[in-house]
């Protein structure tokens, strides 16, 4: 009896704190530089920093093949690889029409708002990707027809929500039906779902910074004002959260500056981020040429178990994307899709809150983040 009584006294208060709700906030496009250099870069940026002090965030974390918006979010609340969760771009291939997978049809395994659901929790998300036709108690989707830089339109947004959701939110916030759904109405609809139904679990995208870091580049005066932006907005979505709930700032990629275009010649497949071939000869002219690094069989294998090793793989230099075409492209001035494990692009993870502790963490595996959330939540992943 009296061990029995020990033991529930030992795990009674680890049970408690087990189970806490939880709001993660994707900033697309939050590269790791952004926090760990933010003295730096200068970043006014007074609610990450205080929860940078005080809770636990990751020395960056290595993604998935491709490191682009929709397989990255998917892997975030699925743990695993993108030919696994089904999700193998953010648009579908062209012989499926090319159209963006905003579908929850298209997964093929069990997502953290699924095995929440299952576990009694209630659940939102405001425009996640691949959340059209989910089971989400409380569903502002990601879907659009129309874009205006992160903007998306809010019709297409309307027609996919859960009905009567976005009049209640414009009945206690009437400027939240724009033409454009942009962060701030994104904050809203977060602010609102905190104070009037209180999830378990808050799925949010902010888009804007990635927009702007494609337009002028990653940690340009605009891509850091945009951040600093949605500081603000963070700070009044922290201002409406429960004291027991627990927020993970995380973000989809990292970004890099495209300064050149480089031609690639030979026999070789892919393009932009990332080049591969099956021919020796190319192979071995593209090494003489030292276009890039060459990528090791070893990561081939640890990022693309399922696809055979090619006979050499090269991603770009820094500040360099390939081109195959006989003209150079118009390119961004910044962008991402680069190799999981390239040099120094990462992508973000930062938890703060509830019974999180101060500490600086290792590098992370984006695969491990979603049974992190899992174990805040309190269910089994």
């Amino acid at each position: 009896m009296r061990l029995l009584l020990s033991l529930i006294l030992l795990c009674g208060p680890l049970l408690a704190a087990a189970k806490r709700p939880l709001l993660v906030i994707s900033i697309d496009g939050l590269d790791h530089r952004y926090l760990r250099d933010r003295d730096k870069l200068g970043l006014k940026i007074p609610n990450l920093r205080r929860m940078l002090a005080q809770g636990a965030w990751a020395n960056g974390v290595v993604g998935v093949v491709p490191t682009v918006t929709f397989p990255s979010h998917t892997t975030l609340v699925t743990g695993v690889r993108s030919d696994q969760h089904g999700i193998l771009n953010n648009n579908l291939p062209k012989e499926q029409g090319g159209t963006r997978y905003f579908s929850a049809k298209y997964l093929k395994v069990p997502t953290l708002w699924d095995i929440a659901r299952k576990a009694g929790l209630k659940t939102a998300a405001i425009h996640w990707p691949v959340t059209v036709d989910a089971q989400i108690a409380w569903n502002l989707p990601e879907a659009f027809e129309r874009r205006r830089g992160g903007g998306m339109d809010f019709e297409s947004m309307a027609k996919t929500s859960t009905p009567g959701l976005i009049e209640k939110i414009s009945g206690k916030f009437p400027s939240f039906p724009l033409e454009w759904v942009d962060d701030r109405v994104r904050a809203l609809g977060t602010i609102y779902l905190l104070k009037y139904e209180k999830p378990d679990l808050i799925l949010l995208h902010l888009v804007d910074h990635d927009s702007e870091a494609h337009e002028t580049g990653p940690f340009s005066r605009q891509a850091i004002a945009m951040i600093e932006y949605q500081d603000e907005l963070l700070g009044q979505i922290l201002a409406t959260a429960p004291k027991n709930m627990v927020v993970a700032v995380v973000s989809d990629h990292g970004f890099e500056r495209v300064d050149r275009m480089v031609k690639v010649n030979g026999k070789v497949e892919g393009g932009g981020t990332l080049i591969t071939t099956q021919d020796a000869q190319t192979a071995q002219e593209l090494r003489k040429a030292a276009i890039g690094r060459e990528i090791p069989a070893a990561e081939w294998t640890r990022l693309l178990p399922n696809r055979p090793v090619p006979v050499a793989a090269f991603e770009p230099r820094p500040h360099e994307q390939f081109y195959l075409s006989q003209q150079p492209p118009a390119h961004d001035k910044g962008t991402h899709g680069y190799w999981p494990l390239r040099a120094d692009y990462r992508a973000t993870f930062l938890l703060w809150g509830n019974g999180v502790k101060a500490e600086q963490l290792p590098e992370l595996d984006m695969l491990s983040i979603a049974p992190r959330f899992a174990g805040i939540l309190g269910i089994k992943f």
